[in-house]
């Protein structure tokens, strides 16, 4: 695997849907370029590992709060190239709260998501249209 260079947003039933693997969660200015693309979601694929598996859900949570936008992150348990994968696919809410959780296991996340809700919630609170650097 190599890192792209392109943001990557299609349109999907939740609305413009951005694309993110795994170490992606790290950059939050990707995720603004996601925003700028006009992204309300973002999925996110991963192979995060158990011992850092707390940044894995704090910054997924930080992303979809900061860009108020849907995450729906996947990450993957067992074992991998040695590591011992921490799981915790979720999604989390345009306000970053986490509103399903798949813990440690594998299991299929099934939730509701409305795409309308990012535009209510930046209506709300507009912090993206008082950036000031672009």
């Amino acid at each position: 695997m190599t890192a792209g260079s392109d943001v990557v947003v299609i349109d999907t039933p939740l609305g413009r849907t951005a694309l993110a693997t795994c170490y992606d969660l790290r950059f939050p200015e990707l995720f603004r370029a996601f925003v700028d693309e006009g992204a309300t979601a973002v999925l996110l694929a991963s192979g995060w590992p158990t011992v850092r598996i707390n940044q894995w859900t704090l910054l997924a949570a930080a992303r979809a709060c900061e860009n108020q936008m849907w995450v729906v992150g996947c990450n993957e348990t067992g074992f991998h190239a040695g590591h011992q994968l921490g799981g915790e696919s979720l999604i989390a809410d345009p306000r970053g709260d986490v509103v399903a959780s798949a813990g440690t296991q594998e299991r299929t996340l099934v939730a509701e998501l409305d795409p309308s809700y990012p535009d209510e919630v930046r209506a709300a609170f507009p912090v993206l249209r008082d950036r000031r650097l672009r």
